[in-house]
């Protein structure tokens, strides 16, 4: 066997190695819509609540409160039902399960942080501190891209830590939370999935 059949055969081993203990039919076009969807949802979070809550962003009165709330759940609804739909036709062309253990460690590494920190983000508006949760969401969801990129593509723990940075900032900043939350959820999607798109989605095979 010569050097290069050597070489050939080990990178073909590491290619099955980390396919078998990865995930990697995450799809970048998913990551523009959730970019784009959470862009709409700001803009109408922000319409409400400039409207109807006296030019004060961070007061929030009855029915304006619950339909921002709403609002917020329905990006997350649509980002992820876009996320599966979009997630499963690549792993079909790829010929990779969309369910398996690799797969079942992303989901459960992923929606632990997330879920923590959401029930985290419901006490603290109950508790009448709108300007910090916003920094919360962007942290909580930064950790949760960070453990959930050991088993999927590497590259998104690169979001998961620029979203804690920002989550951060808002925390520091509070009255700066709500444009923060938009350049973390909004724009940051939509640049980084445009990336992984391109990188992955649109690589030649």
């Amino acid at each position: 066997m010569s050097e290069q059949d050597y070489l050939k055969d080990i990178s073909e081993i590491k290619t099955m190695m980390s396919k078998s203990s990865r995930f990697i039919s995450l799809s970048g076009l998913s990551g523009i819509l959730a970019g784009i969807y959470a862009l709409i949802g700001a803009a109408t979070t922000y319409w409400l609540v400039t409207t109807y809550s006296d030019g004060v962003l961070y007061i929030f009165h009855g029915w304006v409160f619950w339909t921002s709330i709403s609002v917020l759940l329905l990006v997350a609804f649509f980002s992820a039902i876009t996320g599966v739909i979009l997630t499963t036709k690549k792993a079909k062309k790829n010929n990779e399960s969309i369910w398996d253990s690799s797969s079942r460690r992303l989901l459960l590494n992923f929606l632990v942080p997330l879920v923590v920190g959401g029930i985290y983000c419901l006490i603290i508006l109950s508790q009448g501190r709108y300007g910090q949760t916003g920094g919360l969401m962007l942290i909580f969801y930064g950790l949760a891209l960070v453990s959930a990129s050991k088993y999927s593509l590497g590259d998104i723990r690169y979001l998961g830590y620029i979203e804690v940075i920002l989550g951060l900032i808002a925390s520091y900043y509070p009255g700066y939370g709500f444009w923060l939350w938009v350049l973390g959820f909004g724009i940051m999607h939509i640049v980084y999935g445009t990336w992984m798109h391109f990188k992955y989605d649109r690589a030649p095979s």
